[in-house]
């Protein structure tokens, strides 16, 4: 009995023990320590009570939660100088950004102490004084930006020692003197604009275009010419009078440009009341969730709304400024890859044909971004205009399992194999269980397909984008790309049913099984649907052909297989009544394994060209010609 006693000890100050290792205790107390001397009129939502890595705002973590690693607070109202020996306690800081900000004073000296520093924004501060004489200290320094300061005094030739520098931003501050001769060969990016240098261009800085030294008093290599600001530019002397007509000319210009400048004026000053109006009267309304916090600028626009235990931190000029990739283009909208210049990387939905007002948006918005589950991609933000709506989730590297399943075939693919697309099977059940069981049970995701899952850190299936057939204009009939999927009940986009879902999952893990699309052409010009084929060849008796012929080199997985395939079969019923339910597909999803429980799937051998056995499916085969 003693000895279980000291062990039960042990186990539990143990497990206090390492809960205890897994917050970062010294750099969570210096983040406090720096917000709790400086003025700022956007309230933090930093306590000691939560945990500084998962909730607190604008604040990232190492993998195992021990060290801060990038804080990022911009626009948060910051006024004065930036608090000594608090943000230099952040020895493991790697992004710092406090960009449009009103901090004040001389260069934060003490910030040359965060030595693996790899991305500093300062840029939209007041700044003041000289820049730093040594900036060799920043060895790992990716990105430096300063613009937009009032920094004066020489640009440091220590710069150059940043070997990995690749973008440097200095323009519009008070600097003078000649440009140094920055040889940095990793160097991309240059803006020293709207200064006061003078001298030569440096021949190490010459590939880069005018623009970057507009706005001062030096020249290009090879020209005397100095590269002046455009209101700068001498006017040119002329020597003949203008003619009548062209005199005519100018003045009906003038008038036609002046007129266009007046409408724009009033059309954005018009647009500016409308908003604020709105802004008002949504932050009155009784009962707002608490679950958000919002982003905004003194005017009111660009805001974004942030969901609790977010900690990005940005407004929509970031994603606009962003690089953007196209992810793929699907029924709701256009989806990107937006780099963010503090190397955040999101995934930005960009809806089109919205139909319902902000109130109703807001609302759908507020369901999806309440729901959290390790294989649901959370929903991070989203912005509301009347020209623009978007939706910001985290960005999954490894792609779409519709990438991942019908990249190109050839020698370099690595492909699926049954292991992983087991997981992806068992991890999308389990997020459409969780979805189905919120709202009283009555949430209905309304566009299960392969590009709207994702593979979480675990490697299972994650499903992303539910919630927004409700939003938008109706879709009949259904565009090709989404045919497939749809269930043969559904004409409409908004009246879709947790039985519809069932169905878009059945046709997704048909998908899993064969390789192909769930609409998908011949070697001639005849479209074929997955599910009439997969019940053809089923009611013919097995002719070896339903298979990823991928799949064939992985021993000992029949039994799993035909399972997965009378599972998707069943979803796949014409009649809605007929199929299972999400949960009952999950514990089935969930036992395929056991049905192989004597054997491994690395183990054993097959021949490539051998045939398991499968009892016919006969279901709904009678009616596999219906539409659907």
């Amino acid at each position: 009995m003693g000895k279980k006693f000291i062990f039960s000890a042990i186990l539990v100050y143990g497990t206090l023990f390492l809960l205890a290792r897994a917050e970062p205790v010294e750099d969570k107390q210096a983040l406090l320590d720096f917000v709790g001397n400086i003025y700022h009129s956007k309230k933090l939502n930093w306590d000691q009570r939560t945990s500084a890595c998962s909730r607190w705002t604008g604040v990232t973590c190492n993998h195992d939660n021990s060290r801060v690693i990038a804080v990022r607070l911009p626009a948060i109202g910051f006024r004065g100088k930036i608090p000594t020996n608090t943000l230099s306690r952040l020895s493991a800081l790697q992004i710092l950004t406090l960009r449009s900000n009103g901090f004040s004073g001389p260069f934060p000296s003490e910030l040359l102490r965060l030595r693996n520093l790899t991305g500093l924004y300062l840029h939209f501060n007041n700044f003041q004084g000289p820049l730093p004489v040594d900036f060799s200290v920043w060895r790992n320094l990716s990105v430096l930006n300063l613009s937009n300061n009032g920094f004066n005094g020489s640009i440091p030739s220590s710069i150059s020692n940043l070997t990995h520098l690749t973008a440097l931003y200095l323009a519009n501050n008070s600097l003078s003197g000649d440009v140094p001769d920055l040889n940095i060969p990793s160097l991309q990016l240059l803006d020293l604009s709207n200064n006061n240098l003078t001298g030569v261009v440096p021949q190490s800085l010459s590939r880069f275009p005018s623009s970057a030294f507009l706005g001062n008093s030096i020249s290009l290599q090879n020209s005397s010419s100095p590269v002046l600001s455009p209101t700068s530019v001498p006017k040119k002397k002329h020597s003949s009078k203008l003619s009548e007509p062209a005199i005519l000319g100018i003045v009906i210009g003038s008038c036609t440009v002046a007129f266009v400048l007046i409408a724009l004026l009033l059309i954005i000053t018009n647009r500016r009341k409308k908003d604020n109006e709105s802004s008002s009267a949504t932050s009155q309304k009784k009962g707002k969730s608490t679950k958000r916090m919002v982003s905004d600028n003194q005017e009111g626009n660009n805001r974004i709304t942030f969901f609790e235990g977010c900690n990005l931190v940005f407004d929509l000029e970031d994603l606009l400024r962003a690089s953007a990739e196209v992810l793929g283009k699907g029924t709701f909208g256009t989806t990107y890859k937006a780099a963010l210049e503090d190397a955040t990387t999101v995934a930005v939905k960009r809806l089109r044909e919205v139909i319902v007002g902000r109130k109703d948006f807001e609302q759908q918005m507020e369901i999806v971004g309440s729901i959290r589950h390790e294989n649901v991609a959370p929903l991070r933000a989203y912005y509301y205009s009347k020209d623009e709506k978007l939706m910001v989730y985290d960005y999954y590297n490894q792609g779409s399992v519709s990438a991942l399943l019908h990249a190109k075939r050839g020698e370099n693919r690595i492909p699926l194999d049954w292991e992983m697309r087991l997981k992806i099977a068992i991890g999308s059940a389990r997020g459409i269980a969780h979805i189905h069981s919120q709202s009283g049970g009555k949430l209905v995701h309304g566009n299960i397909k392969a590009s709207n899952i994702f593979l979480n850190s675990q490697q299972y299936g994650c499903v992303s984008d539910l919630g927004l057939a409700t939003l938008m204009s109706p879709i009949a009939p259904p565009i090709i790309r989404t045919a497939g999927y749809r269930a043969p009940e559904v004409t409409d986009s908004r009246k879709l049913s947790q039985a519809s879902d069932v169905y878009s999952f059945g046709v997704f893990l048909l998908e899993l099984l064969t390789g192909k699309s769930p609409v998908h052409a011949s070697g001639g010009e005849e479209v074929i649907h997955l599910v009439r084929w997969v019940q053809s060849v089923v009611r013919e008796e097995w002719t070896g052909e339903v298979f990823d012929i991928e799949l064939l080199r992985y021993p000992n997985i029949e039994e799993e297989m035909v399972a997965m395939l009378q599972i998707g079969l069943s979803c796949v019923s014409r009649m809605p009544e007929q199929r299972p339910k999400i949960a009952d597909v999950l514990k089935m999803v969930e036992d395929i394994r056991s049905v192989n429980a004597g054997n491994s799937p690395s183990g054993g051998t097959r021949s490539p060209g051998s045939t398991p056995a499968v009892t016919p499916y006969v279901g709904e085969i009678g009616s596999s010609s219906a539409p659907h």
